[in-house]
């Protein structure tokens, strides 16, 4: 995944935001990743409650002539996702005392991949308390990736009868 152009990027994240604010959503991410089909330039939204198909379709429709002036093969909106990544406090501030994964790029006593409660987010850096109550801190270099794991009974036994569009 390769970003564009720093100016690219501070535009995307400028026009994204401003009308993210301006329909009520929160902007995740705007990211411009490359793939075998081309440049997108992507737009992660969320809101309380989570974010639906009306709502990517509303964001699309209203931020596609503002990006008009950025260079991209692919526009998309959606959401963050069920794993959505910790990047940075505001994530942090909603995964706090919820278990985590922790991935690293390389391994820390034998292993690449952590579980545990999520205790601190300092500067970035993760602290979570593993099921032995030790706690173990990961500098953000380090990280590959850390999000808040995924209880798959409880994603099988949600109820979506109230919107089912839910993403």
């Amino acid at each position: 995944m390769a970003k564009k152009t720093d100016n690219q990027q501070s535009q995307a994240e400028r026009i994204g935001q401003q009308l993210a604010d301006t329909l009520g959503y929160e902007l995740v991410e705007a990211a411009f990743e490359r793939e075998n089909t081309g440049l997108y330039l992507r737009f992660y939204l969320d809101k309380e409650g989570g974010i639906t198909l009306d709502d990517c379709e509303r964001y699309h429709r209203a931020v596609q002539p503002l990006a008009d002036q950025l260079e991209y093969d692919f526009l998309e909106v959606c959401s963050p996702g069920i794993d959505r990544p910790i990047k940075n406090q505001r994530d942090a501030d909603r995964c706090l005392g919820l278990d985590i994964e922790v991935r690293l790029y390389k391994p820390q006593d034998g292993q690449k991949v952590f579980n545990g409660q999520f205790v601190a987010y300092d500067r970035g850096d993760i602290t979570i308390r593993c099921a032995d109550e030790s706690e173990r801190k990961f500098l953000k270099k380090d990280v590959a990736v850390a999000r808040c794991a995924i209880d798959m009974e409880e994603v099988e036994n949600a109820d979506l009868s109230d919107d089912p569009e839910r993403m």
